[in-house]
């Protein structure tokens, strides 16, 4: 796969699982993507979750997505985004309208984006399992 095809297969199939690290413990869990191309693979979580203070006290995290028969495992280090426009971006997301009633309790502070870029995909397929993994630089704008 091309760095194009990746993100396709990830703006397609946007649930990916995230793991991070708490201590020496590691953590997975499911989470949304809202956007993948070449500035950024971009989600969002709220400052009240444990996956956000374990992205701040270690911002190196792996993502894995499939779909189509493809796993594609991204690693790299997460930038919290402080963008206001992109933030209303998100909220106003046809995908997103579970985050309307954030805006309507005046909680939407909880809100915060992850972005990872100049990061490394990996990817696999039954097709390819015994195959020597390349990895494929993504987002190094």
């Amino acid at each position: 796969m091309n760095e194009k095809e990746i993100y396709a297969l990830m703006n397609a199939n946007p649930v990916f699982h995230l793991a991070t690290v708490e201590g020496d413990q590691p953590r997975v869990r499911g989470m949304l993507l809202f956007r993948a191309d070449e500035n950024g693979l971009i989600f969002h979580t709220a400052s009240t979750k444990d996956v956000y203070t374990q992205i701040m006290n270690n911002p190196k995290v792996e993502m894995c997505f499939s779909g189509n028969g493809t796993q594609v495992r991204v690693t790299g280090v997460l930038e919290n985004v402080t963008d206001d426009e992109l933030k209303e971006e998100i909220f106003n997301h046809p995908s997103r309208k579970f985050l309307q009633a954030w805006k309507e309790k005046g909680i939407d502070s909880l809100l915060q984006i992850f972005r990872m870029r100049d990061c490394e995909a990996i990817t696999w397929t039954m097709e390819t399992n015994f195959v020597k993994k390349e990895p494929i630089q993504l987002c190094n704008k």
